[in-house]
């Protein structure tokens, strides 16, 4: 038998057998969409009068305005025939080339073959053209109303990204050159990739955005040495212990927000707020969230603070025998420390001594991109889904952020798992970013119809423990700290509700970069800086123009206003007392505990 019979023979045998793992995966695929339950249409498309209203819209613009709309339409068709032409020229010449490409840069389209190959070219050059139309389309339409408009444009636009011809194997050369390469083993990677997706979540299709497997809290991440000082139902407080002689008299508490883990200011020992804090010389305590399961169906606003935030207060102000505490809220979780301070304004209560709010937003007048999602027919989904489930299950709200940034947390993602057969990275922030935790379903009602659809806070109040709460209520001492390009809380938004705040001793700092990077920034890195400016009298646009931009880290700034505020030095002091023995390492229990499905 000759060299090239025998590699025949190899290569038709391996063809046979992967076509038996194709079979084999066809079934397992089978089985686990069989008994899917889909998640309620609510949730994954908007109300038909959305796009009803819309084509409502655009038919009365034909009949009133007829030359603008052919306008518009023999534009596409225009660009279309001489792309078309432009494309037919350049093969009719002899030459295999694509014809000039005038399109924007775009990464999703980084391949060569882009560029050089006239078939890729031309399915690149027309999926531009077509995206173009579409986007003008929903632009010129007028007399519809702003809130249908932007969410028009959010749908329109995930239809754009979702038809790139990026997502489809035979228009991606990056994955029909993986393929040719491996002969066909990375279609077989990726399908196995699919269907593991598939598996580990009920058959609703969630990218693994990293390997889980390269990851254990408190071994590589959330390694930062403390103790859990104290238990209950809604949190587990952590104490971590000194790493200095000295520590600042007055404690500090982190609250970070119960959407996500705590453990995203603790990543890795370099770029750990948590451990710098310690080594600045404070005691820091920080609460971390329960996951909850369907038995908290009837926790809401009040049990958050009651057994939380001002749990967590009296318990410090126990162990550290001190009258004050300084704390941080994060996100909703700052959010919330707003209305606890009104709160304890209410009572009387000068427990908090300052308190700084990362990236937290407190007037909801403008829900910026979350628009789509803060309407009736979408809050009425997610409703009728706590009422159904007891809770607001973690993949929804993943799903749902995922979405503001489809190309780079789903599209993207997806391609490479399961066009390119290739392995999720071991990234410790992805890892992070997928290992969420439900919401309780009266919480999430409350906050979504009281806070961001009724804007009550900064309104006529929320009312709570009998009281009714408002944001003139926050006196103390404040530092808010937002980010520049955050897409969830616009710094514009947050800075429009601190501005709204009663404080006469008030800092305001606007970080580069977004929601978490410009937040977990160590002054280490030396990349992104931050802007401040004393003047809050201004509106936004006009406070940026005239604030003072400085490079590096907003940590160092914060820790001498923070540390001003924090009392004189006293021996440090190491995890717990007799009231409080330590019940276990840091990280603790609860953080280790997977989201509800």
């Amino acid at each position: 038998m000759t060299t090239d019979e025998d590699a025949a023979i190899a290569k038709y045998d391996e063809l046979t057998e992967n076509l038996e793992k194709v079979e084999e995966l066809s079934q397992r695929l089978v089985e686990v969409m069989s008994g899917h339950t889909p998640v309620r249409r609510e949730l994954t498309a908007p109300n038909h009068d959305v796009f009803t209203n819309a084509a409502t819209a655009y038919w009365s613009e034909m009949i009133e305005n007829p030359a603008k709309v052919f306008e518009q339409q023999m534009q596409f068709w225009g660009k279309s025939v001489q792309h078309f032409v432009d494309a037919q020229q350049a093969l009719s010449q002899g030459k295999l080339e694509a014809p000039e490409d005038k399109t924007p840069t775009d990464r999703r389209f980084a391949n060569p073959m882009w560029q050089t190959n006239p078939y890729f070219n031309f399915i690149k050059q027309q999926y531009m053209l077509n995206a173009e139309a579409i986007r003008s389309a929903v632009d010129s339409l007028e007399d519809i109303p702003s809130v249908e408009r932007s969410r028009l444009k959010y749908f329109s636009d995930q239809i754009v990204d979702m038809m790139a011809p990026t997502n489809f194997l035979g228009t991606n050369p990056d994955a029909l050159e993986k393929a040719v390469e491996t002969d066909g083993k990375s279609l077989i990677a990726g399908l196995e990739n699919l269907i593991r997706d598939l598996e580990s979540n009920n058959g609703e299709l969630i990218v693994k955005l990293a390997d889980e497997e390269a990851f254990e809290l408190g071994k590589n991440i959330a390694t930062s040495p403390g103790k859990v000082v104290f238990r209950n139902r809604m949190m587990e407080l952590l104490q971590y212990s000194p790493s200095t002689d000295e520590v600042h008299e007055i404690p500090l508490v982190i609250f970070p927000p119960w959407i996500n883990k705590f453990y995203i200011l603790d990543l890795k020992e370099k770029n750990s707020l948590i451990k710098w804090l310690v080594d600045q010389g404070y005691t820091v305590f920080v609460v971390s969230w329960v996951n909850p399961d369907y038995s908290f169906a009837e926790v809401g606003m009040e049990e958050y603070i009651e057994e939380g935030y001002l749990t967590a207060i009296s318990e410090i102000k126990k162990l550290t025998k001190q009258k004050q505490v300084n704390a941080v809220g994060y996100c909703i979780a700052g959010t919330t420390l707003n209305l606890t301070l009104s709160l304890l304004k209410k009572r009387g209560d000068k427990s908090v001594k300052s308190a700084t709010f990362f990236t937290t937003l407190t007037d909801f007048a403008d829900q910026g991109e979350f628009t789509p999602f803060l309407q009736n027919d979408f809050v009425d989904g997610i409703e009728d889904e706590a009422n159904e489930h007891g809770l607001l299950r973690s993949f929804i709200m993943q799903r749902t952020f995922s979405f503001l940034r489809s190309n780079d947390l789903i599209y993207g993602p997806a391609i490479r798992s399961y066009m390119m057969g290739e392995a999720p990275p071991a990234f410790d922030l992805l890892y992070w970013n997928g290992d969420g935790s439900g919401l309780p379903g009266k919480m999430v009602v409350e906050y979504l119809r009281a806070l961001c659809q009724d804007n009550a806070f900064v309104n006529e109040g929320i009312k709570l423990f009998g009281e009714e709460l408002h944001i003139s209520d926050v006196t103390l001492p404040i530092c808010s700290v937002t980010c520049e390009t955050d897409h969830i809380a616009r710094w514009k938004d947050c800075y429009r509700g601190f501005k709204q705040t009663k404080s006469k001793d008030r800092t305001f700092i606007v970080s580069e970069s977004g929601h978490i990077a410009g937040i977990v920034n160590p002054p280490s890195k030396k990349k992104y800086g931050h802007y401040t400016h004393k003047d809050l009298k201004l509106d936004a646009d006009e406070w940026k123009e005239a604030a003072d931009f400085t490079e590096g880290s907003w940590w160092p700034r914060w820790d001498t206003w923070l540390s001003s505020r924090s009392g004189k030095m006293i021996p440090a002091r190491e995890p717990g007392d007799s009231e409080h023995p330590p019940l276990e390492d840091a990280p603790g229990s609860y953080v280790k505990v997977p989201a509800t499905r």
